[in-house]
């Protein structure tokens, strides 16, 4: 029923910074410096994404300048002192790399996102290479969508739907991305399907469903 959801390719940043194995520290930081990003996609080959590092893999290196750690702190951290003293991406980065396909939909990255606690994805086609970046920031775009143009896709997916019989017709109303339903139905069961399905629409902050069943007639 409901039309096509937005995919990470509408609203991801393709013209990305990226680096490759045998880039060194400094030239990483100095790159995410000049483009103002947190982490960089590590490629091989034919632009295949084989990792990432993070500030939080460069940081490793601050961390441990001056400690001693004991012979526990070795054992419980060993990967993370091996980074401190890496040098180049290949022994920084994570690996094998989070990463979104470019055709995911924009819930599956918000999803991917909050159970990694990153703020930003490369976004990959079916060959592993990489198409772009998704951030918090990009997920967010949908909630920029006029209001009237979220209006008429509940009325065309969801009302006419739903309620293709009432009358008068079922009434869509949108203000900041609040849709309200006004009007009454023959069948008010459908009433919290219709309050879920306006509310899976991309763009909508919040959903009112002001709608009754039909009107009593007068007794004769």
């Amino acid at each position: 029923m409901h039309g096509s959801p937005h995919i990470v390719s509408d609203v991801m940043t393709r013209t990305v910074a990226s680096i490759g194995r045998r880039a060194d520290f400094k030239e990483i930081v100095q790159l995410m410096e000049e483009w103002n990003v947190s982490a960089l996609p590590v490629l091989e080959g034919e632009g295949r994404v084989v990792g990432v590092v993070s500030e939080a893999d460069l940081l490793y290196k601050e961390e441990f300048r001056d400690a001693d750690p004991d012979g526990s702190t070795q054992l419980r951290r060993f990967s993370d002192l091996a980074k401190a003293g890496a040098v180049t991406a290949e022994e920084l980065m994570t690996s094998p790399a989070l990463t979104v396909h470019v055709n995911a939909t924009l819930a599956q990255a918000a999803r991917i996102m909050a159970r990694a606690k990153v703020k930003r994805l490369p976004v990959v086609d079916d060959t592993g290479r990489l198409e772009g970046v998704v951030s918090r920031g990009d997920l967010l775009k949908v909630f920029l969508r006029d209001d009237e143009e979220v209006a008429e896709e509940v009325r065309r997916e969801v009302v006419s739907y739903l309620f293709p019989a009432s009358f008068p017709p079922v009434r869509v109303r949108v203000k900041d991305g609040v849709v309200t339903l006004v009007g009454r139905v023959r069948d008010t069961s459908l009433v919290p399907v219709a309050a879920r399905l306006v509310r899976a629409v991309e763009g909508v902050v919040d959903v009112q469903c002001e709608l009754a069943g039909p009107a009593r007639r007068p007794e004769q």
